[in-house]
Parts: structure tokens; sequence; C-alpha cells
């Protein structure tokens, strides 16, 4: 109920019922209560949950804290190992940068662009810089250089994710294989940094509509460095990555630190965050025990392995997807999709029919 431009509950006071626990409290009360308007708690109605990144999260929450609601979930690109705090802290953004690997002379191209930026704000050539990345302000201070770094980051951290095949408008508007395009722009620009301003249109500016790049309307720096969004849903995930939901991601070799997650969550909220929380209210890699749950992932994501990639058990799923983005088995079908999504969900399908079958004998 934090998400969504509708609702605008952002004071402190409000906000405090923002997290994982109330999110499935909510779900478990109107699958409960659906049941009961529709005179179906006799009948064996039988709810499976679906989700995608933190829906995925929740999804598999869901049926780890409510098995005798819901009967089983698939989880789409779900990274609950990374923001539980397990695994690499390097994992994510080493990811991004490896998408496009395939083509080599375009990670050196992008590497080349940014040493030059980093260059002209040593020498504090704003106006250049400004006019280079056509900026609508000039920036004048390290912390909107700060600000640019963060924009140009984000917008390869959005290629990599949202890699469709065909174009979108889901966070944004984009081409179809937008790493691909963004390789092509990069590689055909007549110098490094016009081209590395070209090559972030892909995501900032495909519709052409823009005429200069606005620093602090298209990115918000927050406590998660893979980025936040815009607009509302922007601190309702500001505020979780403050409080449950860790993201200590290290970019460039440098690691967001617990201490400054912790300034800035104080600060900003009020709150500080609580590491290892999620590992321990929903088992974190301990999930053995549990039961009826698809980990779905797209190779091409880098959320992907921040979650679980190999099955832990006949009933604990791992399902890879070569050529998938971000919860592509999620979206509705498209003649452009590879291949290999079009069967994962048809085995994700056959699954699922087996855990209502055996459900409804169950309650039968």
């Amino acid at each position: 109920k934090y998400y969504g431009s509708h609702l605008q509950i952002f004071n402190i006071p409000e906000v405090g019922l923002l997290m994982v626990e109330q999110a499935l409290a909510d779900y478990a009360v109107m699958i409960t209560e659906l049941k009961k308007e529709l005179g179906a708690q006799k009948c064996p109605v039988i709810v499976i949950v679906f989700g995608g990144s933190y829906g995925g999260m929740l999804s598999v929450y869901m049926r780890i804290r409510y098995p005798n609601i819901v009967a089983g979930a698939l989880a789409a690109n779900a990274p609950i190992l990374s923001t539980a705090g397990l695994g690499d802290s390097r994992q994510f953004f080493r990811d991004v940068t490896t998408v496009g690997s395939y083509l080599i002379p375009f990670k050196d191209a992008v590497q080349g662009a940014f040493q030059k930026l980093n260059t002209l704000a040593q020498q504090k050539e704003y106006r250049r810089i400004q006019s280079v990345f056509s900026l609508c302000k000039t920036p004048s201070t390290p912390k909107d250089i700060h600000q640019l770094n963060g924009l140009l980051r984000n917008a390869f951290t959005m290629m990599a994710m949202l890699d469709y095949p065909y174009s979108t408008h889901f966070m944004g508007s984009m081409p179809a294989f937008p790493v691909k395009v963004a390789c092509e722009t990069m590689l055909n620009g007549t110098d490094l940094m016009s081209a590395l301003r070209d090559t972030i249109g892909t995501v900032y500016n495909s519709t052409g509509q823009l005429t200069c790049y606005d620093l602090y309307s298209l990115y918000v720096e927050c406590a998660d460095p893979t980025g936040c969004g815009l607009g509302f849903d922007s601190y309702a995930w500001d505020y979780q990555a403050c409080t449950e939901i860790e993201m200590c991601y290290e970019s460039n070799n440098v690691t967001l630190t617990e201490q400054q997650t912790e300034q800035y969550c104080s600060k900003r909220w009020g709150v500080v965050p609580r590491p290892g929380w999620l590992k321990t209210q929903f088992w974190g890699d301990d999930l053995a025990t549990a039961s009826n749950i698809i980990f779905s992932n797209g190779d091409l994501d880098p959320w992907a392995n921040g979650g679980i990639r190999k099955s832990l058990s006949p009933s604990l799923i791992a399902i890879n997807i070569p050529e998938g983005a971000h919860h592509l088995d999620l979206r509705e079908s498209n003649p452009a999709d590879p291949e290999s999504v079009i069967v994962a969900r048809k085995e994700e399908s056959e699954i699922i029919a087996q855990w209502v079958k055996a459900a409804r004998k169950k309650s039968s």
C-alpha cells in the first residue's frame, strides 16, 4: 500500500508500518477475507503466489510464513540471498559490467569515457562537462559530479536489468535489446564522452524528447546504490533499504558501508538498518525445510546471482533462463520471446499444476 503514486504517506510517523512482515500480513488477511466474501472457505481454492524482484522475495517469504494460506510460490529473479547480506558484495555491479562483455571494446570505451570525465572534474572543467553531457545546469560542486556519476551508473544498471528482446515501457521507455543498442551507440561515437552521453540516452531519452539532462530529477540517490527509482516509489524503497533490506553493494571497488548507510538512514528517516534481520526472519540460505517454491532467474539480469541458482530439493526448484532479462518469464508472451523463456514458462506451469492437484487432493 506504500507503493503507487496515489499514496503519499511518507511522513516518518506514518512510514513505520512499511515492512516486509506487514506486507505479508496484509496479503494473508486479504486472501482469507476474499475467500469469505466469495463463500470459498470450504471449497478447495488453492492459492499460488507470483512475484518478480522484490515481489519475488515476498512470494518466497509468503510461502515460508503462511504455508497454510498459499500452496506454492513462483519467485522470478528474487535476490533473497544478496538482500539478506549473504554472498559477495561485488556480485551485482560486477555482473552489470559483464552483461555486454561479448563486446570487450564497449567496456573499454565506457571505462575510457569515465576516466576522461574524472579528469575534467578534477580540473573543475564544469562548463565543458555540462556541454558534453547536455546537462540542464552547469555542475558546480563535487556533489554535482557525484550525482552525474550516479546518473551514468544507473543507466547501465537499468540496461543490464531490462535487456528485453522487445521495446518496453517498464521503469522507463527502452528499445529492444538496449544493451546491444548501447554498445553500438558507444562504439560509433565521434569521441568517448559524447558517445557516453548518447549511450545513456538509451535509458533516459529513447524517445528523443529531452533537450537536456536534469541531474537531480532523472536519478535519485538513496540507501540502495543500485537505484531506488523515481517518484513516491523511490521513497518507499529507500525506507526499506534503511530498515530490513540490505543493499551494501560494492561499486568501483568502493563498498557502501554499514556505517555510511546508518548515518544516511538516521538523518533521512530517523531509523537505522537491521543487518541480518531478513536472514533471521526468513531463513536466509537455510531453506531446505521449505517446499513448493520455484526460483526462476534470467541469466542476463545482474540480480540473478543474488538469488537461488540451484535446486535445493525436489520441491525447491531452480529454473535458469539463459536469454532472460529481469523476470522476463512473468511478462506477457511476445513473438520476440527467446525459446528459453517459452520453455521455462511451460515448466513452471506444469510444476504449479502438480502443486494445485496435490493440494486439492489433500483438502478433499
